[in-house]
């Protein structure tokens, strides 16, 4: 009778539980037993996750239940105040002018060393100082160029301008010398070549005038030019009137340029 006993299975036995956990291939493990095992590890894991504190959390947490909590008279710095007659919540000093508040606490949390911000700031405000220096040089640069086209573009206007005025005085003063009857110019230049005239006769007269008209600038011929008409012709190009005198011609001409009559 015992031994029969004996021989039947304990249903709490570890080899009733590992027979029913099996989960060799053709024996599915039991739905509500897989659940369970996968809800007691997910528990487990939980709990050693919260069990593992980091050490910087640790000392964190230390720190600021530490500066949370006011000091007490267990504390020789506190107490040495008080027999100083110092009161909690009372402002440092003699005259009662200081500080109430503790001041603040900075933690550290880098590896670097003692200066190493201060010395980034540095090298920020640096980089950003020798930017803007770039930038500055950058637009007086730029400036300097625009103004420098600006002249040139005068310059060329200004240029244009003369040359037009001195091809105005040309075909004046070639009218005006006609109608008194002068068949050859003071000089060459004095009047505007006619197109037909030949290659022989331009190389030639380019040799006679070689030695005047070359060293002379548009300005220059402007100038004599105009001279020889009010002298001679009385005439201003820029009135484009003819005086009756010389006379009229400086009571009424503004001048002999052409700001004159801006």
């Amino acid at each position: 009778m015992k031994l029969n006993m004996a021989e039947e299975e304990d249903y709490m036995s570890d080899s009733f539980i590992n027979v029913q956990e099996d989960i060799r291939p053709g024996m599915p493990m039991l739905r509500q037993i897989r659940e369970a095992r996968r809800k007691e590890e997910k528990q487990q894991e939980a709990n050693l996750k919260n069990r593992q504190k980091s050490v910087k959390e640790e000392e964190r947490e230390r720190r600021d239940i530490g500066l949370k909590n006011a000091l007490g008279s267990e504390n020789k710095g506190f107490a040495l105040l008080q027999k100083m007659g110092y009161k909690s919540g009372q402002a440092l000093g003699k005259s009662g002018d200081g500080i109430v508040e503790p001041i603040p606490l900075n933690v550290k949390t880098g590896k670097s060393g003692i200066g190493h911000e201060s010395l980034l700031k540095r090298k920020a405000e640096e980089r950003l100082e020798n930017y803007k220096r770039k930038i500055h040089m950058k637009n007086q640069i730029e400036e300097k160029a625009a103004e420098q086209f600006r002249m040139r573009l005068k310059n060329k206007q200004d240029e244009m301008r003369l040359e037009g005025d001195l091809r105005r005085s040309q075909r004046a003063c070639q009218q005006l010398d006609a109608q008194k009857n002068i068949q050859v110019p003071r000089e060459a230049w004095y009047w505007i070549r006619p197109e037909e005239e030949t290659e022989e006769e331009e190389e030639e007269e380019q040799d006679e005038d070689e030695s005047t008209s070359e060293d002379l600038s548009v300005l220059e011929k402007l100038q004599i030019l105009t001279g020889y008409l009010r002298e001679e012709h009385l005439y201003c190009i820029w009135c484009g009137t003819a005086y009756e005198d010389k006379e009229d011609l400086s009571s009424n001409c503004p001048g002999p340029t052409s700001a004159d009559h801006d």
